[in-house]
């Protein structure tokens, strides 16, 4: 028969910090898998808990935003759109954008928002940035829907190009992965992110090819230009969807490299910080 305090010995999981480097532990975010499922539902839930409109904000705001665009971009400055009509050229882009912006707010501030929970259970923290990241992605499929309806007012039909239309979703993803990682755990400790983010989403957006087209860049600029990842995702949405030319390989090439750079950082410097996240956040 087993003392006391074998039989309690026994029972106890001990979780110390990995050490001599970084360790993505994949057998664990596997084991975990439905957790990541049921953060993604309840963030949804939470969403469009206690609002009037619900889902409907989705269209509302790239909507609203493609309009205000329309008005001081297409009518009162006159910016070229490439022989399409300003309007779904703005709002084409602003899909992406908005699915990147609003899955890297969601990230950044998802470990605050997880406090009780990070500080109480073990699992993977990656989980947490991650399904806030997943979970933007309704928000897409519905603003999406009135894109299709925008294409087929002005009789814009996709060709080819539309099979790699899924391969610019994910580099939007795996971009806000990326830098979500980074500000998610930098939030934990400084919570100055969570007020120059906005700022900062704001700056990103004008140096995205969103209001006007890559174009108007200066040839000589389109290497550095192209270290933003954001470009070549909505240049490559503009191409997918709506028939314009190829982005160039050079803006495709750098900017898909700088998002898998910033993943990859993103990932090992989150990995050493949820060592210590618990006592930290």
């Amino acid at each position: 028969m087993k003392s006391p305090d074998e039989s309690l010995n026994a029972s106890v999981i001990r979780i110390r910090p990995v050490s001599g480097g970084v360790r993505l532990n994949l057998g664990d975010l596997w084991e975990y898998r439905e957790l990541l499922y049921f953060l993604v539902w309840r963030d949804l839930k939470v969403r469009y808990k206690q609002t009037v409109l619900g889902a409907a904000w989705a269209i509302i705001q790239p909507l609203l935003l493609m309009l205000v665009f329309t008005v001081f971009f297409g009518r009162l400055i006159g910016v070229p759109s490439e022989g399409l009509p300003y309007s779904i050229f703005a709002y084409t882009a602003l899909l992406p954008w908005q699915l990147f912006a609003r899955a890297l707010s969601d990230a950044s501030v998802s470990l605050v928002a997880n406090e009780r929970v990070i500080t109480k259970v073990y699992f993977p923290r990656l989980l947490v940035p991650a399904a806030a990241v997943i979970s933007s992605l309704v928000d897409f499929a519905i603003a999406f829907v009135l894109l299709l309806g925008m294409m087929l007012f002005y009789g814009i039909y996709p060709g080819s190009a539309i099979i790699a239309l899924p391969v610019f979703i994910l580099l939007a993803l795996i971009a806000a992965l990326g830098v979500g990682f980074w500000l998610s755990a930098l939030n934990a400790i400084y919570r100055d992110v969570r007020y120059t983010l906005p700022f900062l989403t704001q700056l990103w957006m004008f140096a995205t090819p969103v209001v006007y087209p890559s174009s108007l860049v200066p040839r000589e600029w389109w290497f550095l230009y192209s270290l933003n990842p954001m470009v070549g995702v909505v240049e490559g949405f503009r191409w997918s969807l709506l028939g314009k030319a190829a982005p160039s390989e050079t803006v495709l090439v750098v900017s898909a490299a700088v998002v898998l750079f910033i993943f990859g950082a993103g990932i090992v410097y989150f990995g050493r910080m949820e060592q210590t996240l618990a006592d930290v956040i």
